[in-house]
């Protein structure tokens, strides 16, 4: 069932270049369809308490980091939401923490896959600041692709992130800290394996990384965009891409 989702996932984002960047439908359903992947993942493989603890921390706090932005500014910038995105709880579209939920489970496990490649000395820091890494970077080609869709808007885009027009630096950053503290929690949450492996994760944020670099260049003309962000995102998903071609998603755990 995780494989069909993410078979859904890579099918309606390649619509998505056909449509002009996607229409509110289509977003709804490739967010949907990406966060179901990663849940059922994490219940198949790891068991309810981490399906349920990647619902609650991602989601969760995905939805309250948002309404607490959308109230203070804080810790992105001002923005607002237009209400393109369907029925919303606390002034914050439901799909919005979906989408974190989405794209944490994968970046959590990215940075676990560089670790125990890298075996560092401190692996469950440098797994939460990869994995950080991996889920803030994303978000640099998001935003443009949303705004320009009219899904939301800035306030005040000033400064803005070197190379990625109408988008505030400060976004960055808040997304940068959003996410330690998330992947932070996760790390706690959601355990190793107990039966199956990590290739499904991996692929769809593999995935993103490169199709989100190519749509930006060819198809939504932000060559800009796909520089920096592709830059960014390959910080981590170059070495990620190394890994998998050369080891694989590392060793299957029997069920």
């Amino acid at each position: 069932m995780p494989w069909a989702l993410g078979a859904g996932v890579v099918g309606v984002q390649i619509a998505f270049p056909l449509t002009g960047g996607g229409t509110p439908a289509l977003t709804v359903l490739a967010v949907a369809l990406f966060a179901f992947a990663s849940v059922a993942h994490a219940l198949l493989t790891r068991g309810p308490a981490a399906a349920a603890g990647l619902v609650l921390v991602a989601g969760g706090g995905g939805l309250l980091v948002e309404a607490v932005g959308l109230a203070t500014g804080l810790p992105f910038g001002e923005y607002r939401y237009t209400g393109s995105l369907g029925p919303a709880v606390l002034g914050v579209p439901v799909v919005v923490p979906a989408a974190w939920t989405m794209m944490a489970y994968p970046s959590l496990i990215v940075g676990r896959r560089l670790v125990a490649t890298l075996r560092p000395r401190h692996p469950r820091l440098v797994t939460i600041v990869l994995g950080a890494w991996a889920l803030a970077t994303w978000d640099v080609f998001l935003d443009p692709q949303m705004v320009e869709a009219g899904h939301w808007y800035w306030l005040d885009p000033t400064p803005t992130l070197p190379g990625v027009p109408g988008i505030p630096v400060s976004n960055f950053a808040g997304w940068l800290l959003v996410a330690l503290l998330m992947m932070a929690a996760l790390d706690r949450v959601v355990p190793a394996p107990h039966a199956g492996d990590d290739r499904l994760p991996l692929a769809l944020w593999a995935w993103t990384f490169l199709s989100s670099t190519m749509a930006a260049a060819v198809f939504f003309g932000r060559p800009s965009v796909a520089l920096v962000g592709g830059l960014l995102m390959g910080l981590v998903g170059v070495p990620l891409l190394v890994v998998l071609r050369r080891h694989g998603s590392g060793p299957r755990v029997p069920a």
